[in-house]
């Protein structure tokens, strides 16, 4: 038996059954049987309610846990589905719902997900806790009493950041406050005060959490709330508290002085089972406050006296799998069936141990890995529990929240992927499935997912990119393996439960990225992009590599030039198909190649003129470079001879295009106003663009930052120092200085010197002259430093160039490189490995045996670097290798006198990748020879 006293009335109740009443008037009641059904009473039935009546409406739910509130009621299931009904006049239900009144129990959709711990009604106001301490309240809140600073009422669950982190394990409320217990046994109160019942030693109404001080040390284990008071219980001393007022409804004359601070009292108990017999000290005791009076409980289970949503355990587990048996089975597949069609009781189990879990946040999971890979290495055991586990997330899966209220919603999406591991067809649906739930998430929530994957430990971060790019190759094989079967499909297009995987990879490479590559980049590669690259190349279709390009991750080094490549020869067949038809109807042919006429002597400014002549449609062609005055056909030298010269001649220190640092680097002006023309640096970025297009260098030596600015990438403090070396080293010893004093002698301010005639001063933030720079702002600082030098200064100049490069190369597949790739993709490599030169070499009319070959190569050799490079400019146009690497870079030694050079290259200044080489006797003559050509930029078939 169990002895109660509420409302100064003596009940007795079977210990399996719960009654809640209404701790603020004693007009509704519930009641929790032991089978978890729920009965309620009113002593007053609003409109045309029963007085009394089974709550039908949860159906055959085992409901746990249930709250009375002014008029209203909650409940909470076994399953961790939070229910509420009754008056909603202040949003007291959380449904987001201005209907005053609502009769039937309704599901809270916004805590949907979250592991509840504990449920708590108040007057008009209603308040939850989860399993890792985090704090919900909605409804009335004219005293404050839901604890978010203001006093606007909400009709939906809302976050209580002042308890972030406090550990809260308890929550009651009154008729307009509230009392919160965390773990250590502390207690905060907020809401109305006016009868001191927040313990504050005043009157005062609180609208944030406040930490009852005369309480501070004496490890509380329960709290109760009545209507205008609160009790507590320190089992150290074996004592209550009360403080507040109890006799509301008394004459003036014969009420009591409120009691401002928590001062012990002798509660009630029943003579023959009281509570100092049944030791209070222990766990069992509860307490519960009514309108004037409260009552103690005391129970002979020590276990809390909350019963809690299902949640896994090990040694649940454990059972299960040792003690195996039909009857065992049963109640597993039972449990099974609760907790994995639960998105809640997923998020509340597999939990960090030694309260670590109450740290759940924005950045922290409070997931254990470890426990979830434990779970599948036992479960996988016993196939037939496993596939009632799959079978149950798979149900789960298309039904997840989209619009999670806390980062605990978000842990189904870490636990799940190490549960469905498996190499299966079965383990792949599934992930499929979860990726796509994954992403139907807001794009704020995908932001804290990603967050908190980037904390995971180093080895779960790396399986779990092992497991998506599982799932993304197994997609890809099987595109493949349907378009050997039936063709390619129409038009290439991917489905979604291809492209999320796809996504999520993508995403955690993006994780990856921001911290500091801990897994390998080729851990996110996929072998058989190559073989779609190869389909696109085919069929002259790069539809399938669009869309391929949005998850770069996916693709090598090498897939990414490819893909490039493919797509500009795409672009350059399909100009020509519609070049054609164009030619058919009018009669005109606008040719496939775009003829670029420049006169050495006038070379930048013949360049200009051809690109303001040129239409959109022409930058699609493939250019053809015409030297004025030279017969020479350009088979890939002479476009790219003219892209060399053009880079070399804007870098001039002469001009006025860019500004020269000591670094050997250059940048844009500050003031584009000093270029010659409004148009240069449109007219830069539109040849920059052509260079890519056509897959030429343009070896302008831009710093890193500039490759990060075309990808849409920020620079960073490392990218100033490679431009600016001194300025870089001083920014660093700012933020790495310790001395508020060494700061202080620096005498720096948020402002920064413009380099140009005038040396203006420009303040770096709004009165940023006025402003020193100390430890506390110094990163700031530094990010408006860095921002000023790359982006706010050069704003102009940069976005006419951008806006010049997306004209001159019509390509996209480019913003799959990164900023390295990029910047070798256009400056191209400057280490050659010449004996691979060598190797790539292809020979006309001569053999690699011959003499004239063996004497070419030993004198070739012996040349210094400098030579080396000469010959190679020589030879294509750049002293360069293009970033297509050394393996692919060929060209052709042919004898000179059975090939007349004079016949196929008259007098061309570049031999565009085919050296005429005569059989000379003597070696020392050709090493002459030689090196005349090289000096003299000429052929040996001219000499």
């Amino acid at each position: 038996m169990i002895i109660l006293l509420y409302f100064g009335i003596e009940h007795t109740q079977s210990q399996r059954n719960e009654v809640q009443c209404s701790n603020h008037d004693a007009t509704h009641k519930l009641i929790l049987s032991h089978d978890g059904k729920v009965s309620e009473h009113w002593a007053k039935a609003p409109g045309n309610f029963s007085k009394t009546r089974l709550v039908k409406e949860l159906g055959s739910l085992n409901i746990v846990q249930i709250a009375c509130g002014g008029q209203h009621a909650m409940a909470l299931s076994r399953g961790g589905e939070l229910f509420t009904w009754g008056q909603n006049t202040h949003g007291q239900l959380g449904l987001g719902s201005q209907t005053t009144f609502i009769p039937q129990a309704r599901l809270v959709e916004r805590l949907r997900g979250v592991p509840l711990a504990q449920i708590a009604a108040g007057g008009a106001h209603s308040t939850t806790v989860s399993l890792s301490g985090a704090v919900y309240s909605w409804g009335k809140n004219n005293f404050g009493q839901l604890g978010l600073g203001d006093t606007e009422d909400r009709d939906c669950p809302s976050y209580v950041e002042a308890l972030e982190h406090w550990k809260t394990v308890f929550i009651s409320c009154g008729a307009d406050h509230t009392a919160v217990l965390s773990k250590e046994g502390l207690v905060c109160t907020f809401g109305a005060g006016g009868a001191g019942q927040l313990g504050h030693n005043s009157t005062r109404n609180e609208l944030m959490p406040r930490v009852v001080a005369e309480l501070w040390g004496a490890r509380v284990s329960r709290v109760a709330c009545g209507r205008q008071h609160t009790l507590v219980y320190v089992p150290s001393l074996d004592k209550f508290y009360f403080f507040g007022s109890d006799d509301e409804g008394q004459p003036q004359d014969k009420r009591k002085p409120k009691q401002l601070i928590p001062l012990p009292i002798n509660p009630p108990v029943k003579s023959g089972n009281s509570c100092q017999e049944n030791n209070r000290s222990q766990k069992g005791i509860k307490i519960t406050a009514g309108v004037k009076k409260s009552f103690v409980l005391c129970e002979e289970n020590q276990n809390s006296h909350l019963n809690g949503i299902a949640t896994l355990t090990d040694k649940k587990v454990d059972e299960w799998i040792s003690n195996y048996s039909s009857e065992v089975c049963k109640r597993a597949k039972m449990n099974i069936r609760l907790i994995f069609s639960s998105e809640a009781c997923i998020n509340g189990s597999f939990l960090q141990e030694r309260d670590k879990h109450f740290k759940t946040s924005k950045e922290f999971s409070g997931v254990d890995i470890s426990k979830v890979k434990r779970f599948y290495k036992n479960i996988i055991k016993k196939p037939e529990l496993y596939q009632e586990v799959q079978k149950e997330i798979d149900n789960l899966l298309p039904s997840l929240s989209s619009s999670p209220i806390s980062p605990e919603n978000l842990r189904v999406y870490l636990i799940l992927p190490f549960i469905l591991q498996g190499k299966d067809g079965s383990s792949y649906h599934s992930l499929r499935l979860l990726a796509q739930a994954i992403m139907k998430l807001q794009p704020e929530d995908l932001q804290i997912l990603a967050c908190l994957c980037s904390n995971l430990e180093t080895s779960f971060f790396k399986e779990l990119v092992s497991l998506y790019q599982r799932v993304c190759q197994e997609n890809l094989s099987r595109f493949i393996k349907e378009f050997h079967n039936y063709g390619p499909r129409e038009p290439f297009k991917l489905s979604p439960d291809e492209t999320a995987p796809l996504q999520i990879l993508q995403m955690l490479y993006q994780v990856n990225s921001r911290t500091g590559f801990r897994v390998e980049e080729s851990n996110f590669y996929i072998p058989d992009v190559k073989q779609i690259i190869q389909f696109c190349q085919f069929l002259n279709n790069a539809v399938a590599l669009w869309t391929l390009s949005k998850y770069p991750c996916i693709f090598d080094a090498q897939d990414r030039m490819d893909a490039h490549r493919a797509e500009c020869e795409f672009l350059f067949t399909q100009h020509c198909v519609l070049s054609l038809i164009f030619a058919d109807i009018t009669g005109t042919d606008t040719g496939a190649q775009w003829e670029f006429h420049v006169r050495r002597e006038c070379f930048l400014q013949d360049i200009w003129n051809n690109l303001e002549r040129a239409s959109t449609q022409e930058f699609r062609r493939t250019l053809r470079v015409v030297f004025v005055g030279e017969q020479g056909w350009d088979d890939g030298g002479l476009s790219q001879e003219l892209f060399t010269i053009a880079a070399r001649t804007l870098c001039q220190p002469g001009t006025s295009a860019f500004r020269h640092f000591t670094s050997g680097l250059v940048w844009f002006p500050s003031k584009a106003s000093g270029c010659e023309d409004e148009n240069t640096f449109f007219q830069i970025g539109t040849l920059c663009g052509m260079a890519l297009y056509n897959q030429r260098m343009m070896p302008i030596p831009f710093p890193r930052a500039f490759y990060k600015k075309l990808l849409g990438l920020p620079p960073t403090l490392e990218d100033l120092e490679e431009l600016l070396p001194t300025a870089g080293r001083i920014l660093w010893g700012i933020l790495n200085e310790e001395c508020d004093r060494i700061l202080e002698s620096m005498d720096i301010d948020f402002t920064i010197m413009e380099e140009g005639d005038s040396m203006d001063v420009v303040e770096l933030k709004k009165n940023g002259a006025n402003i020193p720079v100390t430890r506390y702002n110094r990163k700031e600082y530094v990010d408006l430093y860095v921002n000023y030098v790359f982006n706010a200064s050069v704003q102009k100049p940069f976005q006419d160039f951008m806006r010049g490069f997306l004209r001159g190369c019509p390509a996209r597949n480019w913003k799959m490189f990164l900023p390295a790739e990029l910047q070798v993709v256009l400056q191209g490599h400057t280490a050659v490995d010449w004996h691979l030169l060598e190797k790539n070499v292809v020979y006309r009319l001569y053999n690699e045996s011959d003499k004239t070959i063996q004497d070419f190569w030993n004198v070739f050799h012996e040349l210094p670097e400098e030579k080396k490079k000469m010959f190679l400019g020589f030879l294509s146009g750049s002293d360069r290798i293009p970033a297509y690497q050394l393996e692919c870079f060929k060209f052709v030694i042919a004898d000179a006198e059975a090939n007349n050079p004079d016949e196929i290259y008259p007098s061309a200044s570049t031999c565009s990748l085919i050296f005429f080489l005569p059989r000379y006797s003597s070696k020392s003559i050709l090493k002459e020879k030689l090196l005349y050509a090289i000096e003299h930029n000429e052929g040996f078939g001219l000499a």
